[in-house]
């Protein structure tokens, strides 16, 4: 991708910026703070299309495409990570397996209202126990008199509980491989779906205006239509899901780094010590000149893997590497800022302090650290 952007992506970046900076910045303290879920935010988020960004006309969307949404990722997280993990999630885990994956009627039905901003879509995968191992669900589905019988219980499934949360689509083993290993499918199921409930809504340290619940299932049925892709191509599917949400995760976190870099020169600036602006100090400056290196190596990182992905070429070790530097640079950059504010920056009134319970997430959704890592050692051919 050639540097700077094309005069369409420039013009979304800034009214995203602008959005982030005079919608977003002066109220989500108190949503924050609340645990409470920003509708408003989300409907203006909506009517904007940037749920739709990288959709088709023909359902609802933009017409847009991946990297669009990375850029508008990257704007609001610089003011809220909770904003934006709810349209990372609203898109790339919600809506995006209805859009590769699923039926023509599928993506009829659905595709506008998730588009709109009017509903949300979330994707069940994490299971209790289950972490990294996303191989081996314990939750099931059973065909039975044409109906897909569901059972079993979804851990940390973000937007999975809002009043506009229209469907989830879940990993369910639906059978058993030949060499004994689960046959994994996806499936559909409308929130309003009885044996379908929302479990415990988490306390949680960081993205707190965020929707992130547990589901459980018990009995629960849906027409054997609402099957999303293949039988038995569930996990693969869910791996193509990930690598390109990595992008977008990294796309997030470089928000996030940038958004401390914005903090910190804003402080370092008013706030005196020993009679003069910090600013002027030299252990500052080279703080604040590490975190904006940090921020445009991590750019740079989500730049490549997505022009890779727009190009049709393989970018799951580019998308891997991507997620690792910028989850790397959030923390580390949160961290810098933190101590740059000092006692400040230990106190919930300032951005800063949100920034350093939202980045820590960063390492450990849509794939751990660890997990990139051995995904770029094995896109390396080191053994298994």
């Amino acid at each position: 991708m050639a540097h700077g952007l094309s005069e369409e992506y420039e013009e979304l970046r800034r009214t995203v910026e602008e959005f982030a900076r005079t919608e977003v910045a002066p109220v989500i303290g108190d949503y924050y703070e609340r645990g409470a879920f920003p509708y408003d935010i989300v409907a203006g988020m909506g009517r904007m299309g940037l749920f739709g960004l990288p959709f088709p006309e023909e359902y609802g969307g933009m017409g847009g495409d991946y990297f669009a949404l990375c850029l508008a990722l990257e704007e609001l997280a610089r003011a809220d990570s909770s904003v934006a993990i709810t349209l990372e999630a609203g898109v790339s885990l919600g809506a995006m397996p209805i859009h590769r994956f699923g039926s023509d009627e599928q993506r009829r039905t659905w595709l506008p209202r998730l588009c709109s901003g009017e509903a949300l879509g979330a994707f069940g995968l994490t299971e209790p126990g289950g972490g990294s191992d996303a191989g081996s669900p314990r939750t099931t589905a059973r065909l039975e008199d044409g109906e897909w019988v569901v059972d079993g219980t979804k851990s940390f499934i973000t937007n999975s509980g809002t009043d506009i949360t229209a469907l989830v689509t879940v990993t369910a083993a639906t059978g058993r491989k030949p060499d004994g290993r689960p046959e994994i499918s996806a499936i559909l199921i409308p929130s309003d779906t009885p044996g379908m409930s929302v479990g415990q809504h988490y306390s949680k340290v960081g993205w707190n205006a965020s929707d992130t619940n547990e589901l459980v299932f018990d009995d629960c049925r849906v027409p054997e239509a609402n099957l999303v892709g293949e039988r038995g191509r569930g996990y693969a599917q869910f791996l193509r899901i990930l690598d390109e949400g990595r992008i977008a995760i990294a796309a997030l976190g470089v928000g996030l780094a940038r958004g401390c870099v914005d903090e910190s020169l804003r402080y370092a600036g008013e706030r005196e010590a020993f009679g003069n602006a910090i600013g002027r100090y030299q252990a500052i400056q080279f703080m604040i000149a590490d975190m904006e290196a940090r921020v445009h190596t991590a750019r740079l990182a989500y730049y490549d893997a997505a022009s890779r992905m727009l190009a049709g070429e393989p970018f799951k070790k580019q998308a891997a590497i991507a997620k690792l530097a910028s989850s790397n640079a959030a923390m580390d950059n949160a961290r810098d800022a933190t101590q740059i504010f000092g006692g400040y920056g230990f106190m919930n009134e300032y951005p800063v302090g949100r920034f350093y319970r939202d980045a820590k997430i960063l390492e450990v959704g849509e794939g751990t650290s660890e997990i990139q890592r051995m995904l770029i050692a094995r896109e390396l051919g080191l053994p298994a």
